[in-house]
């Protein structure tokens, strides 16, 4: 693959094009495919991850279409914490059976399953039988718990799945009431081909670079064959912290000279910005950060503060944050904006 070694600014441009940040965003499906994958996490100040993620780009959009495309359509599958196009599953596949044991978390699955063997099989025999379920409508037949130390308080049932699932067995089939609904994976997934670990991980990388557009290595800015400069409309938008544009904080920091870390672990006192704040994109440049909040009680946006980057002059963001506001359902914006 020959990359081309391009100037920061070409490739500020690149990577906000290449990561459908620059109003080029047309659907649900497209995006998805454009931007690799949507990630998961259950910190919901705004939105989901991955609908903030698809409204930095898409604005406004029906969620009900994106639940449609995962859960009926299946043109989307949940893997691993992220959401994945179906083109990705026989990569997927290849992640899912892989060998374990490099990792000490990954023999500690493997040793949790031999000690357990009577319980995994009950888990399938009861998914096969009975499925899809929810991880409480199974009962909890483990011999050795998972001992977590407190992250998944000693759930065995939930471990099972999770490691059943890395490992392909069993697929994640729905939501309900927002808890995980599971199945057999033979029963969910479609047949793919079979694609070796090594080509799979070659594949996925670079699909990743593409994604990505632009790469930092030794001091210079290369960018993916494919990727595409021109300009970038000066459109604004917030983006999630996990949001593939400023996910690798340190590329971030080179790419925009913006320094961003989540601050939610960070004892109040100690926090420079807010518990889950969101940069601020105009065009191709990282201006500032912004900590909305979502009051469901309420109906209100608030906007708890802004902050400008050094040497940015303050824009409007009546905007965005009525889009924001469309979107999450809220009735009106409130703060000192």
């Amino acid at each position: 693959m020959k990359s081309t070694t391009v100037s920061l600014a070409q490739a500020r441009r690149i990577a906000v094009r290449a990561q459908a940040l620059d109003g080029s965003a047309k659907g649900i499906l497209e995006t998805v495919r454009r931007i690799g994958f949507l990630q998961l996490d259950p910190i919901a100040t705004v939105a989901p991850p991955q609908e903030l993620i698809l409204w930095s780009r898409l604005g406004p959009f029906d969620r009900a279409e994106l639940d449609r495309l995962v859960w009926v359509e299946r043109k989307l599958f949940e893997w691993g914490a992220y959401i994945w196009p179906i083109e990705a599953l026989p990569l997927i596949r290849a992640r899912m059976r892989r060998p374990r044991g490099k990792y000490s978390w990954e023999r500690r699955g493997t040793e949790f399953l031999k000690t357990n063997a009577a319980f995994r099989r009950y888990v399938l025999r009861e998914l096969e039988r009975r499925g899809p379920l929810l991880s409480r409508e199974l009962e909890d037949r483990s011999v050795a718990a998972w001992g977590s130390g407190g992250w998944t308080g000693d759930r065995s049932v939930t471990e099972m799945l999770d490691i059943l699932h890395g490992r392909g067995q069993v697929a994640i089939v729905g939501r309900r009431g927002g808890q995980r609904v599971w199945d057999l994976a033979e029963r969910w997934y479609p047949e793919t081909e079979t694609v070796p670990l090594a080509e799979a991980e070659r594949e996925l990388t670079e699909k990743r670079l593409r994604t990505l557009g632009v790469r930092y290595e030794k001091g210079e800015w290369h960018a993916h064959p494919d990727a595409a400069d021109g300009p970038v409309p000066k459109r604004i938008t917030f983006l999630s912290p996990f949001d593939r544009l400023v996910h690798d904080r340190d590329r971030a920091e080179a790419l925009f000279g913006f320094r961003y870390r989540l601050e939610m672990y960070v004892p109040k006192a100690k926090r420079q910005y807010g518990y889950y704040v969101l940069p601020i994109l105009r065009g191709d440049r990282l201006i500032g950060r912004i900590e909305p909040v979502f009051d469901r009680k309420t109906g209100g946006l608030r906007v708890n503060s802004v902050h400008w980057e050094e040497g940015v002059q303050p824009v409007s963001l009546q905007t965005p944050l009525r889009s924001l506001a469309k979107f999450v359902g809220a009735h009106r914006v409130e703060g000192d904006i």
